[in-house]
């Protein structure tokens, strides 16, 4: 493992693990993927700790990364963190299972990525947490009506900031003996303890910057196609004068050299007229 909030970080919104997630990576490529994909957030993943533990020198698996980088599956970079008051930057290598394109990297790094694949659950979390309520106090098993009848109360709940545990202690704590309407006691419960409305905070700003993957200069992700700065991308080339198949300014030279070799001199070209006679 990293220091403490160094290393490794996954990508959110992964797809479940297949037999096939890397099958488009170079064997080597794909083998050092695989092994990075099992370890947890915040494992070390600099080419030293890798060089440990895999059968790949550091050049090699200097070379993999920035593999893996090119095909989507890899960023470098910083992020703000805040502890105990204090902000500082923590280096991490954000990590994707599912190769993303560079669009998605910088929304990434701007704090707004939507989920691929949204889910909508199938049972709200109050309605799991009314239905199992049982498990914590038998006196207060609920039937499937009551749970979706005290649903809305138990989001309300939730809206105001309340936990799966202050919630239990407010309906479990000192129960009365017997309980002759579990429901209607618990009904009774979320209605007159129900907690004030909580000031929620805003939403906090993601603090996040990538560094060049071959010369590690720090850079806004818009400036780092591929993960890679302008001077390690190389110069751009430029774009083709004239119509289709029209020879190039670097090459005109050389294209008239070789008409110019093919010519014939005047000296010794045929004259098909001369020292014909007419009648």
């Amino acid at each position: 493992m990293a220091n403490p909030g160094y290393g490794k970080r996954s990508a959110p919104d992964e797809r479940p693990r297949t037999g096939r997630d890397f099958a488009h990576l170079r064997p080597r490529d794909a083998a050092v993927a695989a092994y990075i994909d099992q370890l947890p957030d915040g494992s070390d993943i600099s080419v030293k700790t890798l060089a440990k533990h895999l059968p790949y020198g550091q050049c090699a698996l200097r070379t993999t990364l920035n593999r893996l980088q090119d095909a989507g599956h890899l960023r470098r970079g910083s992020e703000c963190v805040i502890k105990e008051e204090i902000m500082f930057w923590v280096t991490r290598t954000f990590f994707s299972r599912t190769a993303r394109e560079h669009e998605w990297w910088n929304a990434y790094i701007r704090g707004d990525v939507p989920p691929d694949q949204p889910q909508r659950p199938t049972r709200s979390r109050a309605f799991i947490l009314l239905a199992a309520l049982g498990r914590t106090a038998p006196m207060l098993s609920l039937s499937a009506a009551d749970c979706a009848r005290l649903e809305p109360q138990v989001s309300e709940w939730f809206a105001r900031g309340a936990t799966e545990a202050e919630l239990l202690h407010a309906l479990t704590g000192g129960l009365p003996s017997p309980v002759h309407c579990a429901a209607r006691l618990v009904e009774r419960r979320l209605r007159d303890k129900l907690p004030p409305e909580r000031v929620i905070p805003g939403p906090r700003t993601v603090l996040r910057t990538l560094e060049c993957g071959e010369c590690g200069v720090p850079g806004p992700a818009e400036a780092l196609l591929g993960g890679l700065c302008r001077p390690c991308r190389g110069a751009s080339p430029a774009p083709p004068a004239g119509p289709p198949g029209a020879v190039q300014p670097p090459g005109v030279r050389d294209r008239m050299n070789t008409v110019r070799a093919g010519l014939i001199p005047r000296s010794e070209r045929a004259h098909p007229h001369k020292g014909r006679t007419y009648p």
